[in-house]
């Protein structure tokens, strides 16, 4: 999202501990756009890594399982999450990255690619619509990101959990990654000064936002 401030990606890969760490892109919300595919190589190839990349419209091997498990991070992308879960429980991929976090494989994305990993998100894969979509489970509760980026997501998020309609959960401005650890939030950190995280509550029918203040990666 990115492209001339690489901080969450140096963070992303600093994670794995290793020195050069398996990196395995998974484009699926794009429909694979080869522009997308050639932008995450062009940011990687760049850092001390082994890039590679899963596709399911032409997929590189009939073992997807022992595929993902050569990796040590999955960075999923952006684009239309609805399409996304759909295709990877059609591949049975979700319970191959279930498998694999649950031995410590790292996974991570952005937009989608945060959406994914939480029982709900926040989501304009409908066009015309900013409604709730059922996601993987990995993490409780919902998830939105873009709140600051697009007009419709925090009104929409708000509406959504004041009706009772998701679950209480996180939201990010752009810029702005939530780290777990199993299903615990042990950090946040951002790419971005001014960009917060907040924490959405539901109380009595209205909603309860808290700002979650980041640690801002340009100060390590």
């Amino acid at each position: 999202m990115e492209p001339e401030n690489p901080m969450l990606d140096k963070y992303i890969l600093g994670l794995s501990q290793k020195e050069r760490p398996k990196v395995c892109f998974i484009p699926t919300a794009s429909g694979d756009s080869d522009k997308y595919i050639v932008r995450f190589y062009s940011a990687f190839v760049q850092r001390p890594c082994i890039p590679s990349h899963l596709s399911l419209f032409q997929p590189p091997t009939a073992d997807l399982r022992s595929f993902v498990f050569e990796q040590d991070i999955i960075y999923v992308g952006g684009g239309n999450t609805k399409n996304l879960i759909a295709l990877w429980k059609e591949w049975g991929l979700d319970h191959i990255l279930r498998e694999a976090w649950e031995s410590g494989i790292i996974l991570s994305g952005l937009s989608a690619g945060s959406i994914c990993w939480f029982e709900q998100g926040v989501t304009d894969s409908i066009p015309g619509s900013v409604t709730v979509l059922q996601c993987l489970g990995f993490l409780k509760g919902s998830n939105c990101p873009h709140y600051d980026g697009e007009a419709q997501r925090r009104p929409s998020y708000h509406r959504l959990l004041s009706a009772g309609l998701i679950s209480e959960g996180y939201a990010t401005d752009d810029g702005v990654g939530l780290h777990f650890i199993g299903d615990t939030l042990e950090k946040i950190v951002s790419s971005r000064p001014h960009a917060k995280a907040y924490r959405l509550e539901r109380i009595d029918e209205t909603v309860k936002e808290t700002v979650l203040e980041p640690t801002y990666l340009g100060n390590s």
